[in-house]
């Protein structure tokens, strides 16, 4: 008799359980709701995500990439409102998914989505420095970030906040260390590994240590009122479902597209994918929990487990539902600062230090987006930080595309040629304006336009003004020819077609403004 569930998917399933129950707890103590609502988007994640098709072996759950973004959306609205702001970030997602709008997410620069996360990386590990203390966190992340060495200094003379921040470091060598041990010890996950020692070692020695609070899993879901459905009429909660569905979608797609290079199985459908995790967000919206996201810190402990089939996810989802229901008092016992060091761990894996490096050396336009966006997002807010990024990178995209060169041919007698190659737009408009206004008055000019593929009004206008003057002084009027190619411009067949095609676009536009 055929199996129902595959043997390497039930393992599987098992592991990431573990994986993810520290997890979504740890996020949704740093995201300031209750603790079983991390629980039950990682269900929901499992359940309704894991079950649809789209990337076979990703897992879904609450991510600590939207962390900062939904404490600053539940303490600006509402625990109410968050509800709502999941809800219709999920319905874009599977209008989105619907029009097949999901590849183009893989469009999105990388140097922007990396920033995204170094940014939250960044403010993340800040304000869970604040939580391994014991101590409340400041509002934005720039205070975060100052307030630090203030941090440090108060804890040192408060025993409370050294015991937790103890907790808190031991927590993090522990997750730093366990890959080390031998090959039977890390059967175990690392972070329930850590999480476990540090409640042991808590409950062993009455460590008088904030530990989290529990509501119970009924009496935390809490579906979104009529009134709070009001507040979508405010351009702030748009905005904050606009940078939802964003964030929410780039991180799953990248994070498909890095699933897909671990394993040999099905490849990832992206717009099917979207709409998974539109349909995931939905439901979480419904029941007021936090948004969903596919995460890689499981998707990868899933396909390391030997999973074949989407089965192992939804088990996952199954072993979450079963604790929540039968163990929930279990999480009481877990000290805070534990949690806030499992999600610093976290942050930092957020910051690309590694691809930083390596773009400074051989992109620095790159470089430059990704810190700008980080930047931002940690002086501003998440919203406006990605709006920057995104903003840059065009930028820098139509300034590199902007590509034109000029050479000028002098031999003393005759007329002056001057040739024009590449894509002659507003941005490069000065240099080469200088160039040309530097030639000799006296001299007949031929402009040849023949290597331009591209020509925007502005540059084409300019070039009319600079003939119109330099052909002013009793010079010969300025000629627009196709001429001979320019030193260094492509020869043969591929170069007399360009040529060709560019007689008949930019060089026959400019020679009618010139005229």
């Amino acid at each position: 008799m055929k199996r129902l569930v595959p043997r390497q998917d039930f393992a599987a399933s098992l592991v990431v359980f573990l994986v993810a129950l520290p997890l979504c707890v740890g996020v949704a103590v740093a995201s300031g709701v209750p603790a079983e609502l991390g629980l039950v988007t990682g269900i929901v994640g499992g359940l309704v995500a894991g079950s649809m098709p789209g990337s076979s072996l990703q897992v879904s759950g609450p991510a600590a990439g939207l962390t900062v973004l939904v404490y600053e959306a539940v303490q600006a609205y509402g625990l109410p409102v968050l509800g709502v702001i999941v809800l219709a970030a999920g319905l874009l997602q599977l209008l989105m998914g619907s029009l097949r709008l999901g590849r183009w997410f893989r469009a999105i620069s990388v140097a922007v989505v990396e920033g995204m996360l170094a940014g939250i990386g960044l403010v993340l590990i800040a304000g869970q420095l604040y939580a391994m203390a014991d101590t409340s966190a400041p509002a934005s992340g720039i205070d975060k970030l100052a307030g630090l060495p203030g941090l440090l200094i108060g804890s040192a003379t408060s025993p409370k906040a050294l015991t937790a921040l103890a907790i808190g470091v031991g927590t993090i060598v522990v997750l730093l260390g366990w890959k080390r041990l031998p090959k039977a010890a890390q059967v175990v996950p690392a972070p329930l590994a850590a999480v476990g020692l540090a409640t042991l070692a808590a409950a062993g020695f009455g460590l008088p240590v904030a530990r989290v609070e529990v509501q119970g899993l009924i009496e935390s879901v809490q579906p979104p009122g009529t009134d709070a459905f009001g507040q979508l009429a405010s351009i702030g909660v748009v905005g904050t479902v606009l940078a939802f569905t964003l964030i929410a979608s780039a991180e799953s797609l990248f994070s498909a597209a890095a699933v897909d290079r671990m394993h040999d199985g099905p490849r990832t459908t992206y717009d099917k994918e979207l709409i998974a995790q539109g349909a995931g967000n939905t439901v979480c919206g419904l029941l007021g929990a936090l948004p969903m996201t596919a995460v890689i810190v499981r998707s990868a402990a899933n396909v390391q487990a030997g999973a074949r089939t989407k089965a192992s996810r939804v088990l996952h989802g199954v072993w979450l539902l079963l604790f929540a229901a039968l163990l929930p008092a279990a999480l009481g016992v877990i000290p805070v600062a534990a949690l806030a060091a499992v999600l610093v761990h976290a942050g930092g894996k957020l910051i690309p230090v590694r691809q930083i490096a390596g773009l400074w050396r051989d992109h620095r336009g790159e470089a430059l987006v990704l810190v700008v966006t980080a930047v931002s997002i940690v002086a501003v807010s998440m919203f406006e930080g990605v709006l920057i990024g995104l903003a840059l990178a065009v930028a820098k995209t139509a300034w590199e595309a902007s590509h034109v060169r000029l050479d000028v041919i002098d031999k003393g007698a005759g007329p002056i040629q001057v040739y024009l190659t590449g894509n002659a737009t507003f941005l490069r408009l000065p240099k080469i304006l200088d160039s040309l206004e530097s030639l000799p008055q006296d001299r007949p000019v031929v402009l040849d336009l023949s290597g331009l593929h591209h020509l925007d009004h502005a540059f084409g206008t300019a070039l009319r003004n600079w003939a119109d003057r330099h052909s002013g002084a009793g010079t010969e009027p300025v000629k627009v020819t196709p001429g001979q190619a320019a030193p260094g411009a492509e020869t043969g067949p591929r170069g007399a077609l360009r040529r060709d095609r560019a007689e008949q676009g930019p060089r026959a536009q400019v020679a009618h403004l010139i005229a």
